[in-house]
């Protein structure tokens, strides 16, 4: 039996969508998608199969789509693993709060329902008597613990400005923002660390 050039097209068409099955990443996966594209637009040119010509001619440019979106997410997931602890640029996203000196912002085994960012002032965590001022994240452990508890209590050492934002939002951006998630990941664990005198770390991790 000889095969046509038709033939040939539609087998190596079927052939790169069974493989697109077999990918288990998902840019291989796309780079894969998009050869099949290109091989059934040919086979539906070639065979006058408009209804397949159609189909992929519409699949071809989302699939390609997509391969970009996945580069500059990945871009952008390095770009934050390498970045600073910085979170200055949530400042539009907070709702700001004023406090005087010795208020409470929140109690160790409160009901954790908002992290916070330190505009000005000084706030002491109690328990691990530690003193924070501006640009300082608190209170992201407590909205990440499966307890939903505060881990600490913060006192506010001087007159001070705290912005927050509800849990339902810092959830929203982790799952968005991808550098946000790692500055999150990152900020934790060096909490945890300083928070741990039994755990020796790095400098570079303090």
């Amino acid at each position: 039996m000889t095969l046509s050039w038709l033939d040939l097209i539609g087998y190596l068409a079927a052939l790169l969508v069974f493989c697109t099955f077999y990918m288990k990443t998902m840019i291989p996966l796309r780079v894969v998608a998009i050869l099949s594209n290109l091989a059934f637009i040919g086979y539906g040119f070639t065979g006058r199969l408009y209804p397949v010509l159609i189909l992929h001619a519409l699949l071809l440019p989302l699939n390609c789509l997509r391969l970009l979106q996945m580069r500059a997410l990945i871009v952008e997931v390095r770009a934050a693993s390498q970045g600073d602890l910085s979170m200055e640029w949530l400042i539009p996203h907070l709702s700001s709060r004023r406090f005087k000196k010795g208020e409470v912002l929140f109690r160790k085994g409160d009901v954790a329902g908002a992290m916070y960012l330190m505009l000005s002032g000084e706030i002491r965590l109690v328990e691990i008597d530690r003193t924070i001022g501006p640009g300082a994240v608190l209170g992201e452990i407590g909205v990440f613990s499966p307890y939903k508890a505060r881990t600490a209590t913060a006192v506010c050492e001087s007159d001070a400005e705290v912005g927050s934002i509800d849990e339902s939002k810092v959830l929203q951006l982790y799952f968005q923002n991808p550098k946000f998630g790692f500055y999150l990941i990152r900020l934790i664990i060096q909490r945890l660390l300083q928070n741990n005198p039994k755990v020796d770390s790095p400098a570079t991790d303090r």
